[in-house]
């Protein structure tokens, strides 16, 4: 598969990233070469081997739930900069 410049330059745009000409050049070849490989590996017979999410056969050790006790608001929020009742204050990062 081979991927554009225009390719590139709209990826960019959809991430709200700005290029040089170089560094669009330098993506395109990069890109270029990483679906390349993409493409090398579906060339493999895949038929019959299982799907895994991990190479050995292990799991997630968890511990037992328990109620334990938890700080308060007020011990939670004595150190913070700001705050608003029972709440951390913290600056806007979303716009209307």
């Amino acid at each position: 598969m081979k991927i554009s410049k225009d390719d590139v330059i709209h990826v960019a745009e959809l991430a709200r990233l700005e290029f040089g000409e170089d560094e669009i050049q330098k993506f395109t070849d990069q890109l270029g070469n990483i679906l390349e490989y993409i493409e090398k590996l579906s060339e493999l017979d895949t038929e019959g081997v299982e799907p895994t999410s991990h190479v050995l056969d292990i799991s997630t050790p968890l511990r037992e739930d328990r109620v334990e006790e938890w700080i308060t608001p007020e011990e939670a929020l004595q150190n913070a900069p700001e705050r608003e009742d029972d709440f951390f204050t913290v600056p806007k990062v979303i716009d209307d």
